[in-house]
């Protein structure tokens, strides 16, 4: 199921965010105990990386559907006819922004494996929490899909820094989507006014980040407890 994101999401002391049929939260029933586990400082490495693997999965079904489907009718085995949607994946750029962006891409090439793949990276300085661009490795985006993955927005800084580079590279912000696992108010207000046109499918909207631009409640350094450095 899909919600567009409501005030009732919203922290209260963001409550000049605009939502819009741009900001889409999952809904689906399998979201809470998954988000549980991965939530829980005391869950193992292993165990965070298998339940963190099937919410993304769940997050890049999803998004993928959103996809512009077409309208599309099909013959079943008994000969009946089928009116359903199919979705074109031969045209999709999946772009990961390095490190925890990988974890992402990962399960949304199991999902969609005719995606052609982009990386960039891109490092947060610790004392001002605003991104610096280190490398980018792109295939042609003209007349692409392109899905950036990272599992995170906390400042919004990162997912901005390397859109702005997929648009100086030829892509269309009217066909790019950004997948994530949690967002909290701040980053996504920041991520939208800068780029309303942009489609965000995220499975959690958290409360706020704190002082030290974390994501509250979150569930920590998402790239260090999935790869292990913490």
């Amino acid at each position: 199921y899909l919600s567009i994101v409501s005030s009732s999401l919203i922290s209260p002391r963001m409550s000049s965010f605009t939502s819009t049929d741009k900001a889409i939260v999952l809904q689906c029933r399998c979201l809470n105990h998954l988000f549980t586990k991965i939530r829980d400082k005391n869950t193992s490495r292993k165990d965070f990386v298998t339940y963190s693997r099937r919410l993304m999965r769940v997050i890049c079904e999803e998004g993928i559907a959103c996809l512009s489907p077409a309208a599309k009718t099909v013959t079943t085995p008994p000969g009946a006819e089928y009116h359903g949607a199919e979705i074109d994946t031969e045209n999709i750029v999946a772009v990961s922004i390095i490190r925890a962006g990988d974890s992402m891409l990962d399960t949304f090439l199991e999902v969609c494996p005719e995606a052609k793949v982009g990386k960039i990276l891109i490092q947060r300085d610790e004392e001002t929490a605003e991104p610096i661009l280190f490398y980018s490795k792109l295939p042609p985006l003209a007349d692409q899909t392109v899905v950036v993955v990272d599992p995170m927005v906390a400042t919004g800084g990162s997912a901005i820094c390397a859109i702005n580079v997929l648009l100086e590279k030829g892509a269309d912000i009217n066909k790019m989507y950004f997948f994530n696992v949690v967002s909290c108010p701040e980053g996504l207000q920041r991520l939208q006014s800068t780029f309303p046109e942009l489609t965000i499918i995220m499975g959690a909207l958290d409360e706020k980040l704190n002082g030290k631009k974390y994501i509250l409640p979150g569930l920590g350094d998402y790239g260090d407890r999935y790869f292990g450095t913490i």
